[in-house]
């Protein structure tokens, strides 16, 4: 389990016409697993294809078809339960949950209710500040989702693509331990990251392979520790749940209306209805969209046409064993190994391209914290301007390792470097062999600057007399005698020699 080393945050408060009010917030999020495959069948799960062209007989409901387990997929849950610190369950089975939609032609979803193949796990989200809150991970079952209803092709039909219809997900609950619409989304965030490093799940929501089903409710302060206290739900209000996000500002913003929503209705006299909602983005509220159902209105029963998935334990040690460097354990070895801050680990774990990048470019300069302020600072900053991703990035971390090695040799300055960054980007190359061929290599022939420095003060004695009243104004000196060469004298050198000669 993990070891929670900082300060729990407040609860997110909002005030009422009768007093304050706190969030308590659940989450179940539907992650699609990263398989070739769908879970039951041999049918692509290949995003973007044709309309109904990734369609087995199983996953169109057809008489007599039979599901067959997909071994990679289970594979796949068991490695997101050992990423999040959960146990795995040696024994789980699958059930049928019966209800009608037309994207569902078997009538019903193969899910798993009453044994689910992970149980109880743990995620550490951090808020920032030095704040972070474990949240509770209450079970990860497989099911299968569902089709597509496209309502928006005709204005008196409704078309129906089962691309989707088969394709393995995995449902993370967690219990109702966030307390706060930032919270929610950093959770998200941090569940995506680490499915992302475990190569799970890709986290793309824009295509809907990552979407959240968000639980709401409202209590007074002091309600949740009673919870706490007691286990009994009563105590954290009526929930809602505000189904299919899929975009962490959507989630915010979300969460905030819904929750101001049930206060005015509590302190108007009310009640809150527990119920399915969706968010409306366009004017920022939250609708209706059926009355919330429980588990026996699924009439939920054991898939007859699967056996209990029994799995070794030799088998998830061998996953465990193959898992990987997960993004906090990333974190805290660039925080010591190379002496980065807290701030800057987490840019370069975000990530895993970015991490791998940086490695590379410590690899080839031998200085991490100088690599970690050209990946972030420059790197970063100029891939964000050409909207370009890192793995489309035209500068190798070879080719910037080689750029931060020349700093930290000295041969070029920080102003040469960004000249030749520039040069690297654009046009490609070897660094080494650029500075030598153009001429960039940083001047650090004392008696050549020296002499720079003299003719500088020889031509300016009206500036001298001013610098030696007031030191600050020495700077001028530096920046003509950077300018005379070109921006190769070593500053270092220039400082030194400039102070010197004022000085005296």
């Amino acid at each position: 389990m993990l070891d929670l080393t900082y300060d729990a945050p407040a609860p997110k408060v909002i005030a009422g016409a009768t007093g304050d009010w706190e969030l308590v917030i659940g989450l179940e999020v539907h992650a699609q697993v990263s398989s070739r495959a769908k879970l039951f069948s041999g049918a692509s799960t290949l995003f973007g294809a044709e309309p109904n062209s990734n369609v087995a007989f199983v996953d169109a409901g057809m008489p007599g078809m039979l599901p067959v387990i997909n071994e990679e997929c289970v594979a796949q849950a068991v490695r997101t339960g050992l990423g999040l610190k959960a146990e795995i369950n040696l024994v789980s089975a699958f059930d049928r949950k019966n209800y009608f939609y037309p994207d569902l032609p078997q009538g019903y979803q193969i899910s798993q209710l009453y044994h689910p193949i992970v149980g109880e796990g743990e995620v550490l989200v951090e808020l920032g500040n030095g704040t972070a809150r474990v949240v509770r991970i209450e079970r990860i079952h497989l099911e299968q989702d569902a089709g597509k209803s496209i309502h928006d092709m005709d204005p008196t039909m409704s078309f129906v693509d089962l691309n989707r219809t088969g394709v393995a997900l995995m449902e993370i609950v967690s219990r109702p331990d966030i307390r706060g619409p930032e919270e929610a989304a950093a959770y998200v965030g941090k569940l995506r990251q680490i499915m992302k490093y475990l190569g799970t799940c890709d986290g793309n929501m824009q295509n809907g392979n990552l979407r959240a089903d968000v639980n709401v409710s409202v209590c007074r302060p002091g309600d949740y520790e009673k919870y706490q206290e007691t286990q009994d739900f009563s105590h954290l209000g009526t929930r809602c749940e505000i189904k299919n996000m899929n975009s962490m500002r959507f989630i915010q913003a979300a969460i905030e209306v819904e929750a101001r929503r049930q206060i005015a209705i509590i302190e108007d006299g009310g009640a809150v209805v527990q119920e399915t909602r969706l968010y409306d983005a366009d004017k920022n509220e939250t609708r209706s969209m059926r009355s919330k159902e429980e588990a026996h209105d699924y009439r939920y029963f054991p898939c007859p046409d699967l056996l209990p998935l029994e799995i070794e334990q030799a088998w998830v040690d061998d996953i465990a064993a193959n898992l990987g460097t997960l993004p906090d354990d990333l974190k805290g070895r660039f925080i010591s190994d190379y002496g980065l801050s807290d701030y800057d680990a987490s840019v370069l774990t975000a990530e895993q391209e970015n991490a791998v990048y940086f490695e590379g470019v410590v690899a080839k300069s031998g200085d991490g914290k100088l690599a970690a302020n050209w990946v972030i600072n420059e790197l970063f900053g100029r891939l964000k301007k050409d909207e370009t991703e890192i793995t489309d990035c035209p500068i190798s971390p070879d080719q910037l390792g080689g750029v931060v090695a020349l700093i930290k040799a000295g041969d070029i300055s920080g102003k040469i470097a960004k000249d030749l960054f520039e040069i690297v980007y654009t046009e490609g190359g070897d660094p080494a062999e650029i500075v030598e061929a153009r001429g960039m290599k940083q001047v650090t022939d004392t008696a050549a600057i020296e002499a720079e420095v003299d003719k500088v003060i020889a031509e300016n004695p009206a500036q001298v007399e001013k610098a030696k009243e007031n030191p600050k104004l020495a700077g001028w000196f530096v920046g003509q005698v950077m300018k005379a060469t070109g921006g190769k004298a070593n500053p270092a050198a220039v400082n030194q020699i400039i102070a010197k000669k004022l000085g005296g």
